[in-house]
């Protein structure tokens, strides 16, 4: 068992281990054929939270240089071009004629965006590969993991940020003490930084425990956002609520001495996370003893639909599905196969639980499955939408959160 003795943002001692999901391999280290008979390296998943600021976190155990080469990329979902597209927008006029910089940049999509819209920007990631994807959209990547040692040599040479964005990649830092002292090297006087993160809040009530793997060392809410801004003189001063993800939100922190009022939503958000009980230890028993329940209720599914005879596959190969696989222990006796639409992924195979994953093209043959587990289940309605073929010859789909149901 391996536990934080911290909290990662307001620094409160002991947070509370409520849901210990045993050992993983890292959720998207995804097997080669050759390696699908070695032992892969699987670390402990004990996720904690703090009961002082509502952080649910798990610690840092991802391998030295994981990111260095990542499989995971937005634009492999139509819903993420949309959602980018409308925070382009956003960013534009926050940024004016300044520097927007987003860290953890993928594959550029967002800057992409930004860029048509005349912005002047620059990415920073971890990941060449995803960089060469983004300089064939025209972006601009610094790679490397951003941290306060390399922020001096970034204002040097690029100058202070009007907006510093960072989407779903706060989540996977470890030490965010030391990234928002690099923010604060960076950020104009004037500046904002955007962080749009899943919602502590909307994962407890939703029972989104697959949310919690080895690179998403972090499930923010609010709160924890807020206290943690207190740390850089940054102050939260709006919040939009989003649907993606499950439910999310978008935070945007601004200099104390550039702020002359807070939007009323971050104290009315921050009250609804007190009256949801994220700083009451009775919250976190509860929710863990619901995933215990969707884990009963979905293998008895399996089983049934295994005793009539019907093949089931995945739909989707995402992070979230492998911590799903893994603490539930679905297999390839469970499942089948798996497709993902990212090129990136097919022909490898899940982390832990060694599942096949083939182009969603296999659910053309005439070895179709009868039933899709939906894995990806936070773009289940686009799935729909992708697999009418699959519906209209018989298929249904077993959407496992909040808890699981089979929907024709």
């Amino acid at each position: 068992m391996t536990l934080l003795t911290g909290c990662r943002t307001c620094l409160a001692p002991n947070p509370y281990m409520f849901l210990p999901m045993g050992d993983h391999p890292p959720a998207n280290s995804f097997v080669r054929a050759e390696d699908v008979g070695k032992n892969q390296p699987a670390y402990p998943l004990d996720t904690q939270v703090c009961l002082e600021c509502g952080l649910i976190q798990v610690a840092d155990q991802v391998p030295e240089g994981f990111f260095e080469h990542y499989l995971y990329v937005p634009s492999s979902a139509t819903l993420m071009h949309s959602h980018f597209a409308e925070l382009a927008e956003i960013l534009k006029n926050e940024a004016n004629s300044g520097l927007v910089v987003d860290i953890g940049c993928n594959d550029g999509l967002l800057l992409s965006a930004c860029n048509k819209l005349g912005c002047r920007t620059v990415g920073v990631d971890p990941a060449a590969n995803l960089a060469e994807v983004a300089l064939t959209r025209g972006v601009e990547v610094e790679v490397g993991y951003f941290s306060d040692a390399a922020a001096k040599d970034l204002v040097d040479k690029h100058g202070r940020a009007a907006v510093i964005v960072t989407t779903n990649t706060f989540n996977h830092i470890g030490n965010l003490h030391d990234f928002m002292a690099g923010v604060s090297q960076w950020l104009a006087d004037d500046g904002v930084m955007v962080i749009e993160v899943p919602w502590a809040k909307e994962l407890l009530e939703k029972n989104e425990f697959d949310t919690i793997y080895h690179e998403h060392v972090s499930e923010f809410s609010l709160l924890s956002l807020v206290k943690l801004g207190a740390f850089f003189g940054l102050v939260v001063a709006d919040v939009h609520r989003l649907g993606v993800h499950g439910g999310s939100m978008r935070v945007f922190l601004r200099r104390a001495a550039a702020v002359t009022s807070v939007k009323p939503i971050v104290p009315e958000m921050l009250a609804e996370e007190r009256d949801a009980g994220m700083l009451s230890i009775e919250t976190y028993q509860a929710f863990s003893a619901r995933v215990d329940k969707v884990r009963l209720d979905l293998n008895a599914i399996l089983a049934d639909l295994h005793s009539q005879g019907l093949k089931v596959a995945g739909y989707g190969a995402p992070a979230k599905g492998n911590t799903l696989l893994n603490f539930f222990k679905i297999g390839p006796g469970n499942l089948d196969y798996l497709v993902d639409r990212n090129a990136l992924k097919q022909g490898l195979f899940s982390p832990g639980m060694k599942i096949p994953i083939r182009s969603p093209e296999a659910l053309l043959d005439a070895e179709r499955p009868d039933v899709l587990l939906v894995l990806a289940w936070n773009f289940f309605d686009e799935i729909r939408l992708q697999q009418e073929d699959f519906a209209a010859h018989g298929g249904r789909f077993l959407v496992p959160l909040p808890t699981p149901v089979l929907v024709n």
